[in-house]
């Protein structure tokens, strides 16, 4: 097994592991082609992925287990410490928040059994990652677990209630194709995506990217309640404030059926609430930053920062129209004021 934090708690997994040997939740690989008879002189076998599906397949087990595993023991050494290695990116702050915010006590997760999603990537290459779609909590989800020094889970978002899972286009032997930063078949790059979702969360229908995404509860309808909060936080005497940003992190993008993307990305949003006058003012910290800030009240300003991670279904540039965002997960992250 790989190294995915203290040894203790890999130990554990690995027992967890073979305990779940023959459970619902292991992971069934995906066909492949059937082995060519051999007449004669053998055939040539084709030349075997950086990644397959069957480490892939053991990089989910391992990591969801080992989460489980933090999240049910308590007496963990180094237990935020561990849980923080499993993950990265935007989920770093995710799933240390979750700990945070619980007072140590994070829920835990049921998972289903996942159908992996593997880019074919090329021998040799070494950024790799895949995607498992897999009911957690009993909601479809993305994960999307990525290889740095190690393998961690990098982006999960739940499927909408109103969206079906995405058809991600698969070759004979069942892997995917991934997308680079920069192609151009689709009607928004992957390296765009965060920053055009951003201009219309803040912006809603009357900005610039208008009409590039579709109007929703994580797109148009977001602005329109960021204005409604400006204007009733001018009224009471204070100034607000939420941007979104995207973050530097990895984008992730598949080739779907009929030819454009299924991309995944994450985007923060900062809040900002100023009291005018510090002295006769209170702006009230809501419940859900109590865990970061102790005070009801804070005298002068208020910095909320949330961390979000999307997926979207963006379509061929053949057959242009909004892209939309068909899954979602986020969190109060950061809380700070004064």
């Amino acid at each position: 097994m790989r190294a995915y934090g203290p040894r203790r708690v890999l130990a554990l997994a690995a027992c967890l592991m073979a305990a779940a040997s023959g459970c619902t939740s292991a992971v069934q690989p995906l066909p492949t082609k059937a082995a060519a008879a051999v007449t004669g002189t053998p055939t040539p076998s084709p030349e075997e992925p950086a990644l397959t599906k069957a480490e892939a397949g053991r990089v989910f087990r391992e990591i969801t287990l080992s989460d489980d595993l933090l999240r049910t023991h308590s007496d963990v050494p180094g237990r935020l410490r561990s849980a923080v290695e499993l993950v990265r990116d935007g989920q770093a702050a995710i799933v240390a928040a979750a700990y945070q915010s619980t007072g140590d006590r994070p829920p835990r997760h049921t998972w289903g059994t996942p159908m992996l999603l593997v880019p074919r990537f090329a021998p040799g290459q070494t950024a790799l990652w895949f995607t498992a779609l897999v009911t957690r909590d009993g909601r479809p989800t993305l994960l999307t677990f990525a290889k740095g020094g190690s393998w961690q889970l990098s982006s999960a978002a739940e499927l909408l209630p109103d969206q079906e899972p995405p058809q991600v286009k698969l070759d004979g032997d069942g892997y995917a194709t991934a997308l680079a930063p920069d192609d151009k078949t689709v009607t928004i790059s992957p390296q765009f995506m965060g920053p055009v979702h951003a201009a219309v969360a803040e912006t809603g229908s009357s900005g610039v990217a208008a009409g590039l995404i579709a109007s929703g509860p994580y797109t148009t309808e977001v602005a329109t309640q960021i204005a409604a909060l400006r204007d009733s936080a001018k009224k009471d005497g204070f100034s607000y404030d939420s941007i979104f940003s995207p973050e530097n992190y990895p984008v992730y993008a598949l080739r779907t059926e009929n030819g454009g993307a299924l991309i995944q990305y994450s985007l923060s949003r900062t809040t900002t609430t100023t009291a005018k006058t510090a002295e006769d003012d209170y702006i009230p910290v809501p419940e859900a930053a109590r865990w970061a800030i102790r005070s009801a009240v804070l005298r002068r300003t208020l910095r909320l920062v949330e961390t979000h991670q999307y997926a979207t279904a963006v379509p061929p540039l053949s057959s242009p129209s909004p892209a939309a965002v068909i899954a979602h997960d986020g969190a109060l992250t950061r809380a700070s004021g004064q």
